[in-house]
């Protein structure tokens, strides 16, 4: 319902309006994501600036759905979408976007639990936005979004990962008040400021000029200056409070008290009896509350409704839309909330609950509940708070599903009235434990882990709950989530020493046991327990699940102690025994297993890879494309990118990426593109992944930290931004509590390799606290390494090798040859060409800084160059040319493979090469100047004067005709050879 109320002007946020403006629309490039949160306290404007936002994007050709986030704490999952959907399909006229709209919400309805789980219904979603949108921006607009549902979470954060391929744009405004204490958005905030596509932005009250600006702007005049002084005073600039205190001045409304409690309740009973009850249920209602709810509870004829919300609005307390009536600010019913007596607030909340009772049509559980609630009918809000938890399990919604169990609970215990009361429902007979169970679980699901064994507790001496053995494995599974290894072991072992428990109890436990300790590194352990586990599982028929996580933590065991040909042989079994089955979770897990078992500790690339892929195609057969199949696939891309098959790596990493996956799937994706973005040197490409993993990892998912970080510093390094790469691996160090020999060392590697090439640039000093901290991690690593199993031990040998030799070039400024040396020999070893190459570019540098060995130095440079072309790693190809040029290598001896193609980045060659004019000094000149290099620092590196380097710039500007640093980069940049 439109307000026909004069609208206060928009006062002190003219640069705000073009700010979000460009953040959302301008500067979003196709394909992309963008998101601007707002924050600030209640009053502040955040709402009124998303509706002048929206309708400015909107006017921009933007598609714009508005949705508002529910504060009853048990909100339906996704609700703000599903709202905007229908609010949407309310206002468009198009025939294709009204089909799109109402197939999407078709989704929701219709959704079911599936193998694939939530990563599937996201997927859907995004498909269904795809339609919508119809190749138009999409602007997502939330406002309250402190109280959004963490399905509504986990979406954005699947959106603003890029995961759904679709240009979107999210504005959304939190009240600033609510992100206290354990608030989940806070956490996630603090990671999304990170990202460059997001910002954050606190909305600040007005200062005083905007105070008197706002105040004027309603009075019609400025106001004098003592009460001016008293405005300012009251309203600390609030916009709300501004405009409220200027109309009641305006309107001569005198003799208020100096509290804004006292300004609302003065301006409610000013209403006439009509309006004033219209605004007390709307208070007690769950925004937006839709008329023909209001005319339910409030009871007056239709024409007597339109006047009274007609003066609710027209006094400024009530605003209008298509979707229903909401309080002009949520302060009001928190002042009201006080005013009425507790029977008068439970007469409406059970009208409120009666009126929804009346429309099964409409998904109203969650609001039913809530209001039963409220109105003091236990009996009757228990079934809605059962069927609101169904439902937000059916939709994946966890954390919603255990706040509706958790009430369920309380309502259940909850006395009946004494004496009875005819009038209300008797108790509803349920079964406590089944409650008390179905809470427990969601709460695991949820990450409430510490809530989830509480409940266990309450579960464990209910007379009807499960047996103790059932009890002790599921204690066990949670306490193990939470991160609580030793209680979590004996809870397993309480199970396998009981003989009351059953064989097929026995058996899951000494299983997921034997998984257990095989993540706390006791790797013989494990290998013992799993074959009990085997043992078991032979005397029980359909343990097949069983069977495969057992054979899991035994191969591992094997492969880990040393004895390859075992571990392979108990997991090539477990594949067996999984097929024969043919339960699709059982193969794929198995599958997934070997493939790792073999590109992991055994070191066995091509043939990991080969039964990645060919899991990944069996898997896909089964149905389980979008989860296993992805995970396979992540495997096979890590397996190729190490054996040098770039190329065929980014074809399957495509492939995988076309199943729109989510969460760690989509991460262990993006990183393995990643690894080979910052390889071929796509600074874009490597920039846009990491920022889409940054922003998944918003959401939880602590083990991918270390390697998108280890990433982040690579590419700085071969951006020249040594700082930024001593930052990504200092953060590792502090943040990471991992005990992974091979990823520590592989971080350590980078950490020295940065303070090595700050020290050889000069451009950023060498911090030696940090260099005293690699060092302790280099000894660390060194010592854990020795007890591993030889696999693994062989694998972190070769970063070892790494970490030792640019050490050296710390200790002396130049390296030792024969440390670099025998790094290229360990990774030639293991078939690693990216890290052998580099080594023998070290290798070379050091012999050259020397001036010993030259022809060495250069049949290094050369095969070195051979390997960097053979992969298309473009950077490290180009300082190899930079290091043979300096030294009058000559690189053509041994003829190159042809670069690898690059077609989404690789701009065409130019016809004519615009760099012959040029002699081959004022290359190398151009060269340097393409790095950024001041003339002082290229006259360093090419030994002659910085004056003669400036006559060789002068005389590049004049052949290359441009006048600029920037423009000869450019043409250095287009015709230089690959």
């Amino acid at each position: 319902m439109a307000s026909d109320v004069d609208t206060a002007p928009l006062v002190g946020r003219v640069g705000t309006l073009a700010t979000l403006r460009s953040a959302l629309l301008d500067d979003v490039a196709p394909g992309q994501t963008a998101a601007v949160f707002l924050t600030g306290e209640s009053g502040v404007g955040k709402t009124r600036l998303l509706t002048e936002v929206g309708e400015r994007l909107r006017q921009a050709g933007a598609l714009v759905l508005t949705g508002t986030c529910l504060d009853i704490g048990d909100a339906s999952p996704l609700h703000p979408v599903r709202q905007a959907l229908r609010r949407l399909d309310t206002d468009v006229a198009e025939a294709r976007t009204t089909s799109a709209v109402r197939g999407l919400l078709q989704v929701f309805d219709e959704e079911t639990p599936g193998p694939d789980g939530a990563g599937a219904l996201l997927e859907r979603v995004t498909q269904g936005l795809h339609l919508v949108a119809g190749g138009r921006p999409l602007v997502l607009v939330l406002d309250d979004l402190q109280w959004v549902d963490r399905s509504t979470r986990q979406l954005l954060l699947y959106l603003l990962a890029g995961l759904g391929d679709l240009q979107l744009s999210v504005l959304a405004a939190i009240r600033a008040e609510s992100l206290r204490g354990a608030h989940p958005l806070r956490r996630v905030l603090t990671e999304l400021r990170r990202l460059r596509s997001v910002r954050v932005i606190d909305l600040l009250p007005l200062d005083r000029a905007g105070t008197d600006e706002l105040a004027a702007a309603i009075v019609g005049a400025p106001l004098p200056p003592e009460a001016a002084d008293q405005m300012w005073q009251r309203s600390g600039g609030n916009p709300f409070v501004v405009e409220e205190l200027a109309r009641d001045r305006r309107d001569g409304r005198d003799g208020l008290s100096d509290t804004l409690r006292e300004v609302f309740l003065d301006r409610v009973d000013a209403l006439p009896q009509p309006a004033h009850a219209v605004v007390h249920a709307v208070a007690a209602g769950v925004e937006p509350v839709e008329h023909w709810l209001l005319a339910q509870v409030v009871k007056l004829p239709e024409d007597e409704l339109l006047d009274a919300v007609r003066e609710a609005v027209a006094h400024r307390l009530l605003v209008g839309a298509d979707d229903g009536y909401r309080l002009r600010h949520r302060l009001v019913a928190e002042i009201l909330a006080h005013e009425l007596l507790p029977a008068e607030r439970a007469a409406l909340h059970r009208r409120y609950a009666e009126a929804l009772t009346a429309a099964p049509a409409e998904l109203h559980q969650a609001r039913l509940a809530h209001h039963w609630r409220q109105a003091g009918e236990p009996a009757r809000a228990l079934p809605a708070a059962m069927a609101a938890a169904r439902e937000a399990e059916r939709l994946h919604g966890y954390a919603e599903a255990h706040r509706h169990w958790s009430a369920a609970l309380t309502l259940a215990a909850t006395p009946a009235p004494v004496p009875p009361d005819r009038g209300r429902p008797g108790p509803v007979e349920v079964d406590r434990a089944e409650l008390l169970s179905h809470a427990a679980e969601a709460a695991h699901h949820s990450g409430e882990h510490a809530r989830a064994l509480t409940l266990l507790e309450e579960l464990a001496v209910d007379p009807s709950g499960p047996p103790a053995c059932a009890l002790h494995i599921r204690r066990a599974r949670y306490l193990a989530a939470a991160g609580r290894s030793a209680p979590a072991e004996e809870e397993y072992r309480r199970v396998l020493e009981s003989a009351d428990c059953t064989p097929r109890e026995r058996c899951t436990a000494a299983a997921r046991l034997a998984e257990l300790l095989l993540h706390l590194g006791r790797y013989a352990e494990a290998g013992d327990q799993a074959r009990e586990a085997l043992d078991l599982a032979a005397d029980v028929p359909g343990s097949t699940s069983e069977v495969v996580l057992a054979s899991a933590a035994l191969g591992f065991s094997e492969a880990f102690l040393g004895d390859q040909t075992a571990g392979l042989a108990v997991m090539r079994r477990a594949l067996e025994t999984a097929e024969r089955s043919g339960r699709p979770e059982d193969v794929a897990c198995a599958y997934l297993h070997l493939a790792e078992l073999l590109t992991g500790p055994l070191n066995i690339l091509e043939e990991g890879v080969v039964v990645a892929r060919r899991g990944a195609e069996r898997v896909a057969e089964l149905g389980l494309g979008r989860t296993w199949e992805t995970r396979l696939l992540a495997v096979a891309t890590n397996g190729l990118f190490r054996v040098g098959q770039w190329a065929e790596a980014e074809k399957v990493v495509a492939t995988a990426l076309r199943h729109r996956p989510s969460g760690a799937d989509a991460v262990e994706l993006l990183l393995a593109r990643c690894r080979l973005s910052v390889g071929y040197g796509d600074v874009e490409a490597s920039n846009r992944d990491l920022e889409a993993v940054a922003t998944v990892l918003a959401g939880g998912g602590a083990r991918h930290v270390l390697p998108m970080l280890i990433l982040r510093a690579g590419l700085a390094m071969w951006q020249g931004r040594h700082d930024l790469a001593r930052q990504a691996v200092q953060r590792g160090l502090t943040e990471s509590r991992s005990d992974d020999v091979i990823v520590l060392a592989t971080l350590a590697w980078h950490g020295l390799r940065a303070e090595a090439e700050a020290a050889a640039s000069r451009t950023v000093e060498v911090d030696p606290t940090a260099v005293r901290r690699l060092r302790e991690v280099v000894e660390r690593v060194t010592r854990k390494s020795e007890k591993a199993g030889a696999p693994v031990r062989y694998v972190a040998d070769g970063f070892l090798a790494l970490c030792d030799a640019e050490l050296s070039r710390l200790d002396d400024g130049r390296g030792d040859p024969e440390l670099w040396g025998r790094s290229a020999t360990e990774w030639d070893r293991r078939n690693h060409p990216y890290p052998a190459a580099y080594s023998r570019l070290r290798q070379a540098e050091a012999l050259l800084a020397r001036r010993s060995r030259v022809a060495t130095a250069g049949k290094l440079l050369r095969q070195a160059h051979a390997m960097a072309q053979s992969l298309g790693a473009v950077p490290l190809s180009a300082e190899i040319r930079t290091l043979a040029g300096r030294a009058r290598v000559t690189l053509d001896d041994a003829p190159s493979p042809a670069p690898v193609p690059r077609p989404r980045t690789a701009p065409a060659a130019p016809a004519v090469d615009e760099l012959a004019v040029l002699t081959a000094r004022e290359r190398e000149v151009l060269a340097a100047v393409a790095e950024g290099l001041t003339n002082k620092e290229i006259g360093q590196r090419l030994f002659i004067s910085e004056r003669t380097i400036g006559v060789h710039v002068s005389h590049i500007f004049d052949k290359l005709q441009v006048r600029t640093r920037v423009q000869a980069t450019a043409i250095f940049l287009r015709n230089r050879p690959e």
